[in-house]
């Protein structure tokens, strides 16, 4: 049996979503309360309404029916009358708080804005307007979030500064005194001042917050919302003075961008959560599945709502590897005969290295496999349409050709674990097969390539030593191809 080994042992486990989970859903907000249960809220193609949704799991909020808790204003009622921009819930001492960007029927005015809900259900919780969020400045501003400290609570949001010479929308920072009222002056931590900050708009915004080991991270967008809209990041370390600029650092590129392979355009204003078991941090974000946008992007209602795993490297960064293809989200394998390695696409080859990118070492399963019902196959995040398969005397990718031989090399049935009864092993529906070529094989070699060879094709209580055991050893990474370790 040609097998492929994975295990969940020491890693957080695999999780598994369908993307695309909510279509014509933009500036996605997910939050899991303490009640158990998710809440999301985003942007409508409209942008006449603030909705909301529940749902036991994240998959469940795909389907579940949505409450509009608040409704634009008619014209020439003021703030409120116009836009109704990426809305985002909070739950702070008791009660619910939206902040919300609402703009006025006929102008370009666009403010921060904040409702607060009474009662335990947001979706049934009575709703009153706390007014506008006054900054530094009456100006543009847009994408409030809020994240705690060291005991205090800030507020952080996208602005037109105007003391800036730069045209184009800061990252402001502040204390709250109040969810509604933040005890300024407030810093501006980021400014679109690099390249791909700067294409077809000068943009930082949609600001949020994850925080790991004592550090901050903050995910922002950048660029104007088509092809170009992608994430940044900035850091600080949360035992600093957060209403210090020095105490704030920024990447020199985006953390997170469009993908031509995977198809996924514009990857950004993003949010975190977590996984049902609480095991895994989730980002959530929206992309359109194509690149060109004919008009002005905001005007193209196809920004939908996804979510992948956040990965963290060994030096306690995040990895958010690339917006991952429609379908169910891909896992990871990590190498059962060597610990700490995971199995790594390089060119068509399959490896196992230490500290792999996520995307080359990110696979989706998928059901059926090429063989059809009853079995599975792996194909590469990076590279979809290129799928782990047998080919002579070793495990690769390939592409698919759509003939019988190569569904069978690439398709697998799933078993219990063998190296580990907590995971699976992938049988090669073909082993059979493969194996009695080896064995008849093995009638033309001496007795210790024999022996090497039947210990890997069979259950034999035989080990080999010396020079057989290194060709069995060698042989099992190439065709065995062990993992474990979905993660």
């Amino acid at each position: 049996m040609v097998s492929l080994y994975s295990s969940t042992a020491t890693c957080s486990p695999a999780v598994s979503y369908t993307n695309t989970l909510i279509e014509q859903r933009a500036d996605p907000h997910i939050l899991k309360h303490d009640d158990g249960w998710y809440y999301f809220t985003a942007t409508v193609p409209a942008y006449d309404r603030i909705i909301l949704r529940k749902s036991e799991t994240i998959q469940g909020l795909a389907d579940a029916p949505e409450t509009t808790i608040w409704t634009r204003k008619p014209a020439g009622s003021g703030t409120g009358s116009g836009q109704v921009w990426a809305p985002e819930l909070h739950r702070i001492d008791g009660k619910w708080y939206i902040y919300v960007a609402l703009g006025v029927s006929g102008e370009w005015r666009i403010r921060a804005f904040v409702l607060e809900g009474t009662g335990d259900d947001p979706l049934t919780a009575t709703w009153v307007e706390k007014g506008i969020i006054k900054t530094n400045w009456d100006t543009f501003s847009l994408d409030a979030s809020t994240f705690v400290a060291n005991g205090t609570r800030y507020l952080v949001w996208a602005q037109l500064d105007p003391t800036w010479a730069k045209e184009g929308t800061s990252l402001l920072l502040a204390p709250l005194e109040n969810p509604w009222t933040i005890r300024g002056p407030a810093l501006a931590i980021s400014r679109p001042d690099l390249p791909w900050e700067r294409i077809g708009h000068n943009v930082n915004e949609g600001p949020y917050v994850i925080q790991r080991n004592g550090t901050i991270f903050m995910t922002y967008s950048a660029s104007a919302t088509d092809y170009n809209y992608c994430m940044g990041l900035l850091t600080a370390s949360e035992g600093s003075d957060l209403m210090d600029p020095s105490s704030w650092s920024k990447a020199k590129e985006p953390v997170f961008k469009s993908n031509a392979p995977t198809s996924q355009w514009g990857p950004g204003h993003s949010c975190f959560t977590v996984s049902e078991d609480g095991m895994s941090d989730l980002l959530v974000f929206h992309d359109r599945g194509y690149r060109d946008i004919k008009g002005d992007p905001l005007n193209d209602p196809n920004r939908r709502t996804r979510v992948q795993k956040v990965y963290w490297k060994a030096d306690g960064t995040p990895d958010f590897g690339i917006p991952v293809a429609d379908g169910n989200t891909p896992v990871r394998l990590k190498v059962a005969s060597a610990s700490g390695l995971f199995v790594t696409a390089q060119d068509d080859a399959l490896v196992g290295l230490a500290l792999p990118s996520v995307e080359a070492s990110q696979f989706r399963i998928v059901t059926p496999g090429l063989a059809g019902d009853g079995t599975l196959s792996l194909e590469s995040a990076s590279s979809p349409g290129l799928f782990i398969s047998y080919s002579g005397t070793e495990v690769k990718l390939g592409e698919d050709d759509k003939s019988d031989a190569f569904s069978k090399a690439s398709s697998f049935y799933q078993r219990q674990g063998l190296s580990d009864e907590s995971g699976v092993s992938f049988e090669l529906i073909n082993g059979s097969e493969i194996m009695d070529k080896l064995e008849d094989a093995a009638t033309n070699l001496d007795d210790e390539l024999r022996v090497a060879i039947r210990f890997i094709t069979t259950n034999i209580p035989t080990e080999p030593s010396g020079r057989a055991a290194r060709i069995a050893n060698d042989f099992a990474q190439r065709i065995s191809g062990l993992m474990r370790a979905f993660s």
